[in-house]
């Protein structure tokens, strides 16, 4: 059994997605916050998931959160650490903490907008497909190895609140394959490749709508 620990900082729908998918092999450890009212910890809470919270304004430093919360991450001896809409830059130390085990999930089609804001900056950029990422996570910013991305139309009448709803049902599919192959040893990062077993069930990029 795989132990997950899932990080958040909001309604945490795509971990609320990882959740209900009933991963074989994959034990929800946790799920922590650096919002103590993220609607996604009452959530877990309610399904008997354990949940904490740290503030990170209560820190001098963004390193002084980070380790900080490692130490909370690591009382549940983590195999995996899932960044499900944690709205936090990572630091390079706790990148390197959890190499080769800790994924996130980007609203976009990477190497393309990295950052915030991506659905304006597609339809502003007069983009046809827009989509998501999974990655593994490196210190540089949201620039990590690809495992999987899903790709979606971008209509003439979008705005950036409908394409989000759009990626965010991608998210939703992708994210928790995502997660079953890493659990289930079907791929890895190697240097800055991902290696897939041929039963994989994600892929690289598939247009989902």
């Amino acid at each position: 059994m795989k132990n997950i620990v899932i990080l958040i900082s909001g309604r945490g729908s795509n971990m609320q997605a990882i959740v209900e998918a009933q991963i074989p092999g994959a034990r929800i450890a946790a799920v922590l916050s650096n919002n103590e009212t993220a609607a996604g910890l009452a959530w877990a809470a309610e399904r008997n998931i354990a949940t904490d919270s740290l503030n990170h304004k209560s820190f001098d430093s963004r390193l002084a959160f980070d380790e900080a919360m490692m130490r909370k991450i690591d009382a549940y001896q983590p195999d995996l650490v899932v960044l499900a809409g944690f709205m936090r830059i990572l630091t390079p130390e706790f990148c390197r903490h959890y190499e080769g085990r800790l994924i996130n999930i980007h609203p976009s089609l990477l190497p393309a907008f990295t950052g915030l804001h991506t659905h304006e900056r597609a339809i502003e950029a007069g983009c046809r497909i827009a989509g998501c990422t999974v990655h593994f996570v490196t210190p540089e910013l949201d620039c990590g190895p690809v495992i999987a991305q899903g790709a979606v139309p971008v209509f003439d009448n979008d705005t950036a609140d409908t394409l989000a709803a759009r990626v965010l049902e991608a998210e939703h599919l992708i994210f928790p394959q995502a997660v079953a192959d890493f659990v289930a040893g079907r791929l890895k990062i190697s240097g800055n490749r991902v290696i897939r077993s041929p039963d994989a069930t994600v892929q690289n990029t598939r247009l989902l709508a």
